[in-house]
């Protein structure tokens, strides 16, 4: 054997790295069994299920506020009208007042208790809180006059009465508090 002295031309055993083939197909990913495809396909069942009933919990609580505001919404729509209305029934009450010194009081006495009954049936009660403690909530002391006969902290004399619609309060009762019985200062 000779030996060849071009080492340039001898052919190498050595071949260099190649790149892979993009056109190669890639190695099958390893398919999971049975049983884990059915323990995934129960885990999104139940997630699926959670979703669904959360979302139904959610409409109906949708639909019960929707309810309660819609009659919130019809208990209080009228709440303006009344409120424009309330000065027209106390200046009634002082015609019938007036009416009452000069003995013609039959025709006032009628029409006011006919709207008083009509405001009564849409929801709007009076606040009259004579002899009752004062609150804060529904009456307005407007004075504090001494009384023995009224205990302190009580209402005395209603002023202006105070009406309610529903329950919710649209003008408090304008008032005189007792403040007890007097006491003198003697120096």
């Amino acid at each position: 054997m000779t030996e060849n002295p071009n080492p340039q031309t001898e052919p190498s055993n050595t071949t260099p790295a190649t790149a892979p083939d993009p056109a190669a197909p890639a190695p099958a990913p390893v398919e999971p069994s049975l049983e884990d495809q059915l323990v995934a396909a129960r885990k999104e069942a139940s997630a699926s299920q959670e979703r669904y009933l959360r979302s139904v919990a959610d409409l109906e609580n949708y639909r019960k506020r929707m309810l309660r505001e819609k009659d919130e919404l019809r208990q209080y729509a009228a709440a303006n009208v009344v409120e424009d209305i309330i000065p027209i029934l106390d200046n009634l009450g002082l015609g019938m007042a007036a009416a009452k010194q000069q003995n013609d009081v039959k025709g006032v006495s009628l029409v006011l208790e006919q709207f008083k009954s009509t405001l009564t049936r849409h929801g709007l009660k009076e606040v009259n809180p004579l002899g009752q403690p004062f609150d804060h909530n529904l009456h307005e002391s407007i004075a504090h006059q001494s009384s023995a006969t009224v205990p302190a902290e009580s209402v005395m004399q209603v002023v202006r009465m105070g009406y309610t619609l529903n329950g919710r309060l649209l003008r408090p009762a304008s008032v005189i508090v007792s403040s007890g019985v007097a006491t003198e200062n003697k120096s």
